[in-house]
C-alpha cells in the first residue's frame, strides 16, 4: 500500500479529492493535514477516520509548522504529495491580503523546503511527484476570444491570485534549482459537492431554498470556465501517473458561462426540484450589486496539452453535474447547518451589504 500526503484535504476539492482515491485506489493509503480554517471540515471525511483508520489519518496542523511537517514526513515517508492547502477566496482576499500572502506564499515555501528534504533522505526516488493544485486567476483576464495555455503569461488581479502565482512559481523554482519533481496544475473554476457556501453556486443553491436575495455582481456578463469537481479529481490522477515532473497542466472543463446565466440556470433547476409556481420562480430574487474590485471579465482554458498528453477529458456536462450538486445540497441541510458558522454569516453581510444596485 502506497501513501499520500495530501494537504488542505478537508476543504472543497481536498475533500472530494479523498473521497474519490480512497474509492478508486484501492491500494492507497491517504495522510491528510489540514489547518482547519473556516473553510475546512473534518467531519467531511469521519467515515473514512471511521471505518479505514488504516488507509486514512488525519492530522490538524498548519503548513507553515515545519516541525509538524517534517515529522510527519519522517513517520509516513509518502510515495508523493498533493497540496491543496490554501486560502482561496477573492473576496476575503481583498478585505484581508496578509494571510493569503503567509498561507500561499510562506506555507508552499516551507512545504518545499521539507518535502525536498524527504526526498534527498529517501536518495531521491524516481516515482515521487509533488503535486501542486493552483487556478487559472493566476493568469489575469481575458478579452472576448481566446484562452489561457500553459504558456500564458501571468497577470494576476487580486491578492488571492497574486499570492497564488507566487505559490507557483516557488514550485517551479524548487524543479528548477534542486531538481524537485513537481508538477503545477491550473484549473478553472471548481463546483459540486462540499463547497463553502460563499461561493457563487452553493450561496445561490441555499439562498434559493430559503427565499433570499441572488447578489450578481455588475451586470453578470463576467465569463467562467466550469470544471466538475469529480472531473478535476480525475486529472490530478492522470497528472501524478502520467505526467512529466516540471511540466504545467491546465485542466479545464470546457463549460464557458456568464454568472448570470449560471444563477438563472440554478434557479429553473431549483423550482423544478422545489415545486414552486410561477408566481414563486427564483429569478425574481436576482438583485446585481456593484462590482468587486479588479474583477476579472473571463476565465477560459485550453485543456489540448492534458487532453493529449495524458488522455484526460471531463466526462461529466455542466448541465448534468450542475443537477448533481443541487441535488447533493438538498440532500445534505444537515452539513449546511453546522458550516453556516456565524463568521460566515458575518462575512456575507460585510461583503454584500449596501452594494445593491437597480437592475
Amino acid at each position: 500500500m502506497q501513501t499520500y500526503f495530501v494537504t488542505g484535504g478537508a476543504g472543497f476539492i481536498g475533500t472530494n479529492f479523498i473521497q474519490h482515491c480512497l474509492k478508486s485506489q484501492p491500494d492507497w493509503r491517504i495522510v491528510n493535514l489540514d489547518a482547519l480554517t473556516y473553510a475546512g471540515h473534518a467531519g467531511n471525511l469521519d467515515y473514512y477516520t471511521e471505518q479505514m483508520p488504516e488507509r486514512y489519518r488525519f492530522v490538524h496542523g498548519d503548513i507553515n509548522d515545519s516541525t509538524l511537517i517534517e515529522r510527519i514526513l519522517k513517520e509516513e515517508k509518502p510515495a508523493g504529495v498533493f497540496h491543496f492547502a490554501a486560502q482561496s477566496h477573492v473576496d476575503r482576499s481583498i478585505h484581508g491580503p496578509l494571510a493569503f500572502v503567509e498561507a500561499n506564499v510562506n506555507g508552499t515555501c516551507r512545504l518545499l523546503m521539507a518535502c525536498q528534504n524527504l526526498w534527498d533522505q529517501m536518495g531521491r526516488p524516481s516515482q515521487f511527484r509533488f503535486v501542486h493544485i493552483s487556478t487559472d486567476e493566476v493568469y489575469g483576464s481575458l478579452g472576448q476570444e481566446g484562452f489561457f495555455t500553459e504558456t500564458t503569461p501571468y497577470a494576476p488581479s487580486s491578492p488571492y491570485s497574486a499570492s497564488k502565482a507566487g505559490s507557483d512559481h516557488l514550485v517551479r523554482a524548487w524543479h528548477a534549482t534542486y531538481g524537485f519533481p513537481t508538477m503545477v496544475t491550473n484549473c478553472s473554476n471548481n463546483y459540486g459537492p462540499y463547497q463553502f457556501p460563499e461561493k457563487l453556486i452553493p450561496l445561490m443553491i441555499l439562498n434559493i431554498i430559503e427565499e433570499k436575495q441572488l447578489p450578481v455582481y455588475g451586470d453578470g456578463l463576467n465569463v467562467r470556465d466550469w470544471l466538475y469537481v469529480t472531473d478535476h479529481c480525475d486529472a490530478l490522477l492522470e497528472v501524478l501517473k502520467k505526467g512529466t515532473p516540471g511540466q504545467t497542466y491546465c485542466i479545464g472543463g470546457g463549460a464557458e458561462r456568464t454568472n448570470i446565466d449560471v444563477v438563472r440556470q440554478l434557479c429553473n433547476i431549483m423550482d423544478e426540484r422545489l415545486e414552486r409556481k410561477a408566481t414563486q420562480q427564483s429569478q425574481r430574487l436576482i438583485r446585481f450589486v456593484s462590482d468587486r474590485p479588479g474583477h476579472d471579465w473571463r476565465y477560459a482554458i485550453d485543456a489540448s496539452k492534458i487532453y493529449t498528453e495524458l488522455g484526460w477529458k471531463p466526462k461529466f456536462t455542466f448541465c448534468d453535474a450542475l443537477k448533481e450538486t443541487v441535488d447533493w445540497y438538498l440532500a445534505n441541510r444537515a452539513w449546511i447547518d453546522t458550516i453556516r458558522s456565524g463568521e460566515y454569516r458575518s462575512w456575507v453581510e460585510k461583503n454584500y451589504k449596501n452594494r445593491e444596485k437597480a437592475k
